[in-house]
């Protein structure tokens, strides 16, 4: 069980969750479920919107995007941290680990972009339901979908190349289980000021902005809600906001817990418990929470599995 060090200056160590080998087994077993869940269930989310003419809305619209970054997320994180369980094999090369930090910034941020979309989406929906086909018209959602992720990958993609150009120091071990930017960033033997700078000034953009726009949504939301004496209509509403309040709540806590703080104070037991969860957790939960509150999605789904049925017969 005990883990290789044969690496070269260009290689990384991910130490991971190599300090209890005797839960390596177990962890494997509980990360390759997740894993498969989170796949197919945002899979199944996807094509549950793409076959049913009915959910061809800008709602499941923006909600097949966020299906889509989830599996792209999980992929990203997940496939690396089973082989390297499994083989014991836990080196990643130089450029291999800035590939991962890359993408895995630009799908965070694309799910924190596209999360305060949806807010947007149901503020127009609830808050001006007159307007509603004419402010989310289709050429709009395709803007505000693409827009996310150019702004994504621009942001990742300067992170990424100020990180490609630091030294490293004689140690090259990652205290976590993928190249997440706070352990690579204690690594470091360059000058980080102007890194840390950018990196926080990203974060204020990408992370007090898009969270203002939810809270700023919700609150014209809740105003309105409270205003509507259908206690039915009132409950409709809930449900329909309730499954995007609770994915917001649980990707915003953890990114905050992790990413809001300096460098200095990172802790790295603290840093890997939320990534599982952001990374693993978050994902594997968006499927069920969206369509277990969800009739139309759940209709869908049943429809489409009745359709396979019928296919296969």
């Amino acid at each position: 069980m005990a883990i290789r060090n044969h690496t070269s200056i260009a290689d990384f160590l991910l130490l991971g969750f190599s300090k209890h080998p005797e839960q390596l087994p177990l962890l494997f077993g509980l990360f390759l479920g997740m894993y498969l869940v989170t796949v197919l269930g945002n899979l199944l989310i996807i094509l549950a919107i793409v076959a049913d003419q009915h959910l061809h809305t800008p709602m499941y619209f923006f909600l097949a995007n966020l299906s889509l970054i989830d599996t792209c997320f999980s992929c990203t994180i997940v496939p690396k941290v089973l082989v390297n369980i499994l083989t014991h094999h836990h080196t990643i090369s130089h450029t291999g680990c800035l590939v991962q930090m890359y993408f895995f910034m630009a799908l965070a941020l694309l799910d924190d972009f596209l999360l305060a979309v949806m807010a947007y989406d149901r503020y127009v929906a609830i808050c001006l339901p007159l307007h509603y086909t004419t402010i989310m018209c289709p050429q709009r959602c395709l803007l505000l979908v693409a827009a996310p992720w150019l702004c994504a990958h621009l942001l990742a993609f300067s992170l990424t190349l100020l990180m490609s150009r630091f030294s490293f120091c004689a140690s090259h071990s990652i205290p976590h289980f993928f190249c997440d930017l706070l352990p690579l960033l204690k690594l470091a033997c360059s000058d980080t000021q102007i890194f840390q700078a950018t990196m926080f000034a990203e974060a204020a953009l990408s992370g007090a902005v898009p969270l203002a726009c939810v809270l700023v949504s919700y609150a014209h939301i809740m105003h309105t809600i409270l205003r509507v004496p259908s206690a039915g209509r009132k409950h409709k509403v809930f449900s329909t906001c309730g499954s995007h309040l609770t994915v917001v709540t649980l990707f915003y806590g953890t990114v905050f817990l992790v990413y809001f703080q300096p460098s200095s104070s990172y802790s790295a037991d603290t840093g890997m418990v939320a990534s599982v969860v952001y990374t693993m957790v978050t994902p594997m939960l968006n499927p069920f929470i969206y369509s277990l509150r969800n009739r139309d999605i759940k209709g869908a789904l049943w429809r489409l599995s009745g359709w396979r049925r019928c296919s296969i017969l």
